[in-house]
């Protein structure tokens, strides 16, 4: 089983996805930012390093949102959901080919790759509210 960590950055109702890129499995779907912890590293280090390396800027966790064990065909991940902020530095496109800003209400599932959709409908529910309000 593979760890990975990802982070759930929320901002004005919205919430942070990178869009992955074409040479990658799950090519193209959104995704939480993150990626596998390394060996000797705490989840909240793996986490601030990922986001480093993906976007550029420096992304803190703030607390474990929730984890979901996903079986894709070729491997399993037991996926950590830190809720997060961006402590310094702007979102760069330095692994996704796209970055938006989404209401909870907006994401559609099959979007994002299929170990984020519980994750997605806890969002709805503990986040999403009609940005039309």
């Amino acid at each position: 089983m593979t760890e990975v960590v990802a982070a759930l950055i929320l901002k004005d109702g919205k919430f942070f996805a990178g869009k992955r890129p074409p040479h990658k499995k799950r090519a193209l779907l959104y995704e939480f930012v993150g990626g596998k912890v390394e060996p000797g590293e705490t989840r909240e280090q793996a986490l601030t390093r990922e986001c480093r390396e993906e976007l550029g800027c420096y992304v803190l966790a703030d607390s474990l949102y929730t984890d979901v064990i996903h079986e894709y065909p070729d491997l399993t991940v037991h996926l950590y959901i830190y809720l997060a902020h961006i402590e310094s530095g702007t979102p760069q496109l330095l692994e996704h080919t796209e970055h938006r800003w989404m209401y909870p209400d907006e994401a559609k599932a099959e979007e994002f790759c299929p170990a984020d959709k519980e994750i997605l409908e806890m969002i709805r529910k503990d986040f999403g509210r009609s940005h039309a309000e």
